[in-house]
């Protein structure tokens, strides 16, 4: 099940909750709680095992997220291993349309990357200025390429918690190795609402399936791995 990809790249890990009816969030501007505090706490777990977590732009955009190790058992083994308290946290922007009062550039004392469409990449590093690095990640942004500098920066496990079109954009492209598909017990039943993910071609069809590795019940909510490459680890 490998990917087209034969460059190094770290292990690729995507995470997302989502409705029954497959929805990652409804149509107000309220953000929709998917999941719940036991699989927090699991998803937490998760990120303090990578080397770094990976969000689109319009993620940072529209969730402002922190992208942090919360436990503090957790930040202090990292600590003691010799890492950062949370993992590198990285976006990928075609325009550069980033604000730099965003939590992502300002909570938190780790490295941030941003990796840019060559044509933004001097407006992002004048915007930023210090509070990230910014790559060339070519135009359009190239997610091998962008996996491969990753590679080259010491990161050997990778979390991509979205939004859909990062998450459609690494699947399509089979350069994803493991999903974690949580599934929240109710519907949206909103079309003008996102979905995980839109219309594709990816390497999973019914003439090939992706295989599940775990499927497990986590209070009210249904989590399924499945292995997307043959580097996906066993349950």
């Amino acid at each position: 099940m490998t990917g087209p990809t034969t460059a190094p790249r770290p292990y690729v890990l995507l995470s997302c909750a989502t409705s029954i009816d497959g929805y990652i969030d409804d149509a107000t501007d309220e953000r929709l709680l998917l999941s719940n505090d036991a699989d927090l706490d699991r998803v937490d777990a998760v990120r303090a095992g990578c080397d770094a977590i990976l969000v689109g732009a319009g993620t940072v955009r529209r969730d402002d997220p922190r992208l942090l190790v919360r436990c503090a058992h957790r930040r202090a083994d990292r600590l003691a291993r010799g890492l950062p308290e949370s993992p590198t946290r990285v976006t990928v922007t075609g325009c550069g349309d980033l604000d730099p009062g965003a939590r992502f550039f300002t909570v938190g004392d780790t490295d941030r990357i941003v990796y840019c469409a060559s044509g933004s990449v001097d407006k992002t590093r004048h915007r930023l200025g210090e509070l990230a690095t910014v790559v060339d990640a070519g135009d359009p942004v190239d997610l091998a390429r962008t996996l491969a500098d990753l590679a080259d920066r010491g990161v050997r496990r990778l979390l991509v918690e979205g939004g859909a079109q990062v998450h459609g954009q690494f699947l399509a492209a089979g350069l994803a190795d493991e999903l974690h598909l949580v599934v929240a017990p109710f519907f949206v039943g909103d079309r003008r609402a996102p979905r995980f993910v839109g219309d594709g071609r990816f390497p999973w069809h019914p003439g090939r399936r992706a295989q599940v590795v775990e499927a497990r019940q986590i209070g009210d909510v249904v989590l399924t791995r499945y292995a997307l490459s043959d580097r996906c680890e066993p349950a």
